[in-house]
């Protein structure tokens, strides 16, 4: 057997939770009124079901389907390189996510791992140009400001990325929803843009980890935010995840006085932001960036970048 990588797994986890979120029979209830989730044998055997039935041939001749053991080193090792500080880890990730993309976007159904994977390989892409920049051209690492803003790592070579990218399909249907929930929590409206960058404007994306929805959102996150999270699944909800994001950023920000680290929180959580600053004695994004993961610190100049790209204002701080 090929050494199991993200294809085989990103291929198990889509396919069993694909399984969970349709129960054969009337699920159970506990005292939240949420369904019972299925045990972890459970989802297995039903991922590993479906990937019988439905994976392309051209899939099963190149990975066999891994283990519950191959699975838990794979997501070790996900995890390990989307929350390590590493950019260079993170862009000696790119053969693999590519791999990864291209089948998930050959499995029918899976249209909404994908998505979360094509925003990750993005990432992954970028992390790449800042270690090994084309000949010629200076890195562009945080020692370069965007015009017209205080400095911010890497949001130069964002706004160069997203420039000419054209707008996801369904963002202009749902922006001014999104608009008008953001307002309604207090928050500049310009971050629903956020949703771009997390999800591609798609309602149901969803990734390894269990976030979904425009915003991405975790099931405890989303439960704390008073959101449902199992049928229905509020965070699929354009309107109700505006508003629980919206409720989580106002709250980040007034913990870290600051736009770009309340971005960051989001991403990375407050105690690893908290940390980050303790560590760089900074206040600031900038300051906290080399302490923060490599996801984070590509991640916020993204959102920002691709707010002044698509006509917003970006909310004021570096």
């Amino acid at each position: 057997m090929r050494k199991p990588g993200l294809v085989s797994a990103l291929v198990l986890v889509a396919a069993a939770i694909a399984a969970a979120d349709q129960p054969s029979s009337p699920p159970a209830t506990g005292a939240t009124g949420d369904a019972a989730m299925p045990t972890p044998d459970e989802i297995y055997d039903a991922g590993k079901a479906l990937f019988d039935q439905y994976a392309p041939p051209e899939i099963k001749r190149q990975f066999e389907f891994p283990t519950p053991a191959q699975w838990d080193d794979f997501a070790r090792r996900l995890q390990g390189v989307l929350a390590g500080g590493s950019l260079a880890d993170l862009a000696d990730y790119e053969p693999e996510a590519r791999a990864a993309l291209g089948a998930l976007q050959a499995l029918p159904g899976y249209e909404d791992y994908a998505t979360w994977l094509e925003q990750r390989l993005d990432l992954i892409q970028a992390a790449g140009l800042v270690m090994r920049p084309p000949s010629g051209l200076k890195p562009p690492g945080p020692q370069a400001p965007p015009p017209a803003r205080r400095a911010m790592p890497y949001y130069d070579l964002w706004l160069e990325r997203l420039r000419h990218r054209p707008v996801p399909p369904g963002a202009a249907a749902l922006v001014p929803a999104l608009r008008a929930a953001f307002a309604a929590e207090g928050v500049p409206v310009d971050l629903v843009w956020m949703a771009e960058v997390e999800s591609s404007f798609n309602p149901h994306a969803r990734s390894p980890a269990g976030a979904l929805g425009l915003f991405q959102l975790m099931p405890d996150t989303a439960r704390a935010l008073g959101l449902r999270t199992w049928l229905p699944d509020e965070r699929a909800d354009p309107a109700k995840s505006a508003h629980a994001a919206a409720q989580l950023l106002r709250r980040l920000q007034s913990r870290f006085g600051d736009w770009p680290l309340a971005l960051a929180a989001y991403n990375a959580g407050e105690g690893r932001v908290a940390r980050a600053l303790a560590a760089r004695s900074g206040r600031t994004f900038a300051a906290a960036e080399p302490a923060l993961p490599a996801e984070t610190r590509l991640y916020v100049p993204k959102v920002y970048a691709t707010i002044a790209v698509r006509g917003g204002t970006p909310p004021g701080g570096d």
